[in-house]
Formats: structure tokens, sequence, C-alpha cells
């Protein structure tokens, strides 16, 4: 009987060592591991009952939380990848713009060039232009 009292107060300590100082209920952490050490199995029994978060996760304290609700949009980390995610897509659609813009201007330059309806045929200014060398009026 003394090896379980014992096995649960070092379960009980483990655990209130572990938890966030925000999830404990009811007393602060450190009054808890005082409990437990002071009031054996009493203080695990009240750790148990009274102090433990409501909610435990076998992943540890390493990963976060969610709310009571447990909604999307009430996690911080969700809420920033949305973000990451809108300024991407902004930035890319702005990239598109720019490279049609970029297209637009060079067509249209490339129009302006040409010297004649045909490439190689002469132009009306009497200008021998070749095919390898296009003509830009600035």
């Amino acid at each position: 009987m003394a090896l379980v009292a014992l096995a649960v107060t070092i379960y009980a300590l483990i655990e209130c060592v572990r938890t966030r100082p925000s999830d404990v209920r009811s007393l602060p952490k450190t009054g808890w591991v005082a409990a437990i050490v002071l009031l054996p199995l009493i203080g695990a029994g009240l750790w148990f009952w009274l102090g433990r978060p409501k909610e435990i996760s076998d992943a540890g304290p390493a990963q976060t939380r969610r709310g009571a609700t447990g909604a999307p949009d009430d996690d911080p980390e969700f809420l920033r990848d949305l973000e990451r995610q809108r300024r991407s897509k902004a930035r890319e659609n702005e990239l598109r713009r720019k490279e049609a813009e970029i297209e637009a201007r060079e067509r249209k330059l490339r129009e302006e060039g040409k010297p004649g309806d045909e490439k190689g045929k002469p132009s009306d200014d009497g200008g021998n232009p070749t095919e390898d060398t296009p003509r830009h009026t600035p």
C-alpha cells in the first residue's frame, strides 16, 4: 500500500511540475508542489481534484492548447498563418501585374520599332534595317 501511495505522489508531483503555471487551478504552482511534498497522499489527491488543469493532453507542455471553444479564429497561430498567406497571395498578384505590364511595354516597343511591314523589307525612310538589329525609337 505504501508503494502505491508513493507512486501516486510521485506521479502528481511530476505532473504538477510539467504543467504550465497559467494552467494550474486554485493555488499557485509552488503551493501545489509544497502541498504534494508535505502532505503526500492528501496533497496528491487535492492536486488531481482541485489543481490539475481540466484538459490534459499527452503531448506535454510544449504543445499549445486551444481555448474552450476550439474555434480556429481564436488560435493566434492560425491567424498568423492566414495573414502570411494573404501577404504571399498579394505579392504574387502584384508580381503578375508587373510582369504583364512589362510584357505589354515590350510588345508596344517591338511594334513601334518595326521598320516595315515584314522583317527584312526596307522602311519608308530609306534605311536598310537588318533582321538582327531591331530599331527602337526613343
